[in-house]
């Protein structure tokens, strides 16, 4: 594969507007060195100059053998090689330089990366149309009043269809926007009653107003978590809802399997595992006030898959880029340091609930892997990789999740 020269990859920087608004304010520069070809470029104060790079402070490099460089760079790399944040940690890449400078301009060093690649898939760089003026979408949104630790807790949802409700839970550090795709699947809300909710802190559903909440750290623990859908199903009177949930919402819905089996029919975990783990005093940069979301945003576009559509992909990271600062590494709290089934998930019975789980293929965090631990583990339970997807699957790549999502829902329709 062709090395770009350092002329190119000026110009390449230099003529993308994308690049210049990640780079801004700036000062240092990007090194890519593949193999023993080494190419780079200076910024000042978030412009791209020409010339060799003199500052050493804020300079950033990556490096690693040409074979690893050939797969990031390639139109469509394999998992785990399709963004640098990644590759450069457990992908055969490494990185060099300042810790917070990494944070606060990955970025734009994820887009340098996607300019020196070749180009993009066409199904994953087409724009998506729109619809037309004044009409108006399937769901409808409310505020439903809940008790939940002994505080009043105004809940928005949103709702769209007929038959068996399914209860929707989003991801760590978004809201419920990210179902919008099946909300509007006919398909599907002629036979089921769709209830997308965002959960306290997230989306519309704001804080609550009796306590302090701005002088506490924000934590998400899973005794308040599995009460929000419990008392959403008790407010709705819902009888015997399904329950799907993505990310951390995949965790809590193995979570309410084993705890609550008593009040779903079936749960389908999206991107689930027994298990994630991790070390959250290394995500400093979720949290810290020299990085903006919108570096959190564009970490999330790594766990996408590349050839999901481009419009899709950014608008999934939208909403971590909008969201209220604390929530995204509070709600972590859960998935990576409380939750864990190991040892437990065999106690549930799925002649009582159905377990379906769901594992895309380029899921850095809740990987194929532990999502097929976690199906051995429970008996019963089904399990399906989904090719070409990625964490986010009802939102990075809708048309191809419902595909997949289709022989699940009627499986548990027809036991009902």
């Amino acid at each position: 594969m062709v090395i770009p020269t350092n002329a190119d990859f000026f110009r390449l920087c230099h003529e993308d507007h994308e690049f210049k608004m990640a780079a801004r304010f700036w000062t240092g520069g990007i090194q890519f060195e593949i193999g023993e070809t080494l190419i780079g470029v200076s910024l000042v104060d978030g412009e791209v100059v020409e010339g060799p790079l003199e500052v050493e402070d804020g300079v950033i490099t990556v490096r690693g053998p040409v074979e690893i460089w050939d797969q990031v760079r390639s139109a469509n790399p394999p998992r785990f090689l399709n963004d640098i944040n990644i590759a450069a940690g457990q992908g055969g890449l490494r990185w060099e330089g300042d810790r917070l400078t990494w944070w606060q301009y990955l970025p734009a060093i994820q887009r340098a990366v996607e300019l020196i690649r070749l180009p993009e898939l066409e199904k994953a760089a087409a724009l998506i149309e729109g619809r037309g003026h004044g009409t108006f979408d399937a769901p409808r949104g409310r505020y439903l009043h809940l008790e939940l630790d002994g505080l009043d807790h105004r809940i928005y949802f949103e709702e769209a269809g007929e038959g068996i409700p399914i209860l929707l839970q989003h991801t760590a550090g978004s809201h419920g926007v990210q179902w919008r795709h099946l909300l509007e699947c006919a398909a599907i809300t002629e036979r089921f009653r769709l209830i997308a909710y965002d959960l306290p802190f997230h989306g519309k559903s704001v804080p609550p107003t009796g306590r302090e909440w701005w002088a506490e750290e924000y934590r998400l623990e899973g005794e308040f978590l599995r009460s929000v859908p419990l008392a959403i199903c008790d407010a709705l009177s819902l009888d015997r809802p399904i329950f799907m949930g993505c990310s951390v919402g995949g965790l809590l819905a193995l979570d309410l399997a084993h705890k609550h089996p008593d009040v779903f029919r079936a749960v389908i975990s999206l991107e689930g595992a027994l298990h994630v783990g991790g070390n959250l005093g290394s995500l400093e940069g979720f949290w810290h006030p020299k990085v903006s979301n919108e570096s959190k945003a564009r970490m999330m576009e790594g766990l996408t898959a590349p050839s999901s559509p481009i419009a899709y992909r950014k608008e999934t990271i939208q909403s971590y880029a909008a969201g209220w600062p604390p929530v995204f590494i509070g709600d972590l709290w859960y998935y990576i340091a409380e939750y864990d089934l190991r040892g437990k998930a065999q106690e549930i019975d799925t002649s009582k609930i159905g377990v379906h789980i769901f594992s895309g293929e380029y899921d850095f965090s809740a990987t194929v892997e532990k999502g097929r631990e976690a199906h051995e583990a429970i008996a019963g339970s089904t399990f399906t990789e989904m090719h070409g997807m990625g964490h986010f699957p009802m939102s990075e790549n809708p048309e191809e999740f419902i595909k997949y999502l289709e022989p699940v829902l009627q499986l548990i329709g027809s036991k009902n």
